[in-house]
């Protein structure tokens, strides 16, 4: 998490436009797998994307060692991800070289630079496993409302970073279509199997799991930092009529499988390190932590500074040419547990990591209802319809409704780096 010079707000790329880009400006980097040839590793910079492999056949990136440069050929990112954090700052600082303003590599612009609207992008990484934290603790509170209103929090929730493991083979890239999913759903005369009729998201960030870990071992809360490569935005969508069904004893399971929706960009541990801030701060009256979960340094420098929002288009908008409306306004802030903490649970009793592993936050909803994380709570359980800037009204998703989660981090004294956008449209 160190700041050096690849942050300065100053420097400038000779990528046209990239100087001051709001979204992918040259101190942000993001990485990202082309969909092309069985994959090409990339590089988002302002309007464009960096063809990493056209760079290195160019030879460019020469001082990288020739594991970082094998790496960077690769199909995926998971080899990039499997570098310590030394190695992959290493890449970060000859990625900024590259395209810096004054590098020799602006003579091969047509080379080497991709237009990035036309680039089709994959999901980032092989993801062997998947896990979903509970880390939002006001959607906690507010879901647990709506069925214990007495005891909304279970007794473990502030004592541990909780989780289930999720399915990795149905998370999808951005822009892939997500089919309403049918299941069992409790009727006053018994189940029936029917399509979800209330189908929901849940504003998330997924964290990608760097070098891995040997079975038997864990990794301390001060280790965990360098185990994290990057972080995406995350949809977790969710069937709340086949999950509330379903879910008692063992929890999530058809409600959650049938999708999940990925963003394409990593934004790398490295670009964020200026946009870290402290933990969330724990009640006078909250239990104290066990030490293996307990840092000053995690504490003061675990948190995340990273607006979230969440917009959606229905058929109709698209119609009239409407823009999507926005309909929550989150930040990583009201995350009650770090990145570094869900590591570090996660590996405590020995359960082995691999590189391209993803874990999910949770969904991340404020203490008011302006940046409610999912419709669930912004409805009130289905109760309360929204009003869209169209007219319509919402309780939970119908086909052909497109929901876009987007992210950015600004500082007045620095500048804004973006996440991009995690996109998909309902269909049945």
């Amino acid at each position: 998490m160190r700041i050096d010079h690849t942050h300065e707000p100053d420097c400038r790329s000779w990528v046209p436009d990239a100087t001051g880009h709001k979204t992918f400006p040259l101190q942000n980097l993001p990485m990202g797998v082309l969909d092309e040839g069985g994959g090409r590793i990339v590089v988002a910079i302002g309007d464009y994307v960096l063809d990493v492999q056209a760079a290195l056949d160019l030879g460019y990136l020469s001082a990288l060692d020739h594991a970082a440069q094998t790496a960077l050929r690769s199909s995926r990112l998971n080899g990039w991800m499997q570098l310590d954090a030394p190695a992959r700052l290493q890449v970060r600082h000859a990625l900024f070289e590259l395209l810096k303003q004054e590098s020799p590599a602006q003579r091969h612009q047509l080379q080497i630079l991709r237009e990035r609207n036309d680039s089709l992008m994959r999901l980032p990484a092989d993801i062997g496993d998947y896990t979903d934290f509970y880390c939002g603790i006001h959607h906690a509170v507010k879901a647990g409302s709506l069925f214990r209103p007495d005891n909304p929090l279970l007794p473990n929730y502030k004592h541990l970073p909780i989780a289930y493991h999720g399915r990795s083979s149905s998370i999808v890239p951005s822009g892939q279509p997500v089919c309403r999913p049918r299941g069992q759903v409790e009727r006053e005369n018994g189940p029936e199997l029917q399509l979800s009729e209330r189908m929901d998201f849940e504003l998330e960030l997924g964290v990608w799991v760097g070098p891995g870990t040997s079975q038997g071992t864990s990794v301390s809360l001060e280790q965990a930092e360098n185990h994290i490569a990057g972080y995406s935005l995350f949809n977790d969508w969710s069937a709340r009529d086949i999950q509330a069904w379903e879910y008692r004893p063992l929890g999530p399971f058809q409600g959650k499988n049938f999708a999940s929706t990925l963003s394409p960009w990593v934004i790398t541990a490295d670009a964020l390190a200026p946009f870290r801030r402290s933990a969330m701060q724990r009640a006078k009256d909250d239990p104290p932590l066990l030490d293996y979960l307990k840092s000053s340094q995690d504490q003061a420098h675990g948190g995340l500074d990273i607006h979230l929002d969440v917009h959606v288009s229905t058929a109709l908008m698209r119609t009239q040419n409407l823009e999507a409306c926005t309909i929550s306004n989150s930040h990583a802030q009201h995350l009650y547990w770090t990145p570094a903490q869900m590591l570090t649970q996660h590996t405590v009793g020995g359960c082995n990591l691999r590189s391209g592993d993803l874990m999910a936050t949770g969904t991340i909803s404020t203490p008011d209802d302006s940046g409610n994380g999912s419709l669930l709570e912004l409805t009130k359980g289905g109760s309360t319809p929204i009003t869209l800037s169209s007219g319509e009204q919402r309780t939970f998703l119908e086909d052909g409704d497109e929901v876009i989660f987007t992210a950015y981090c600004a500082r007045d004294d620095l500048y804004s780096i973006g996440f991009g956008e995690c996109r998909a449209r309902v269909v049945e």
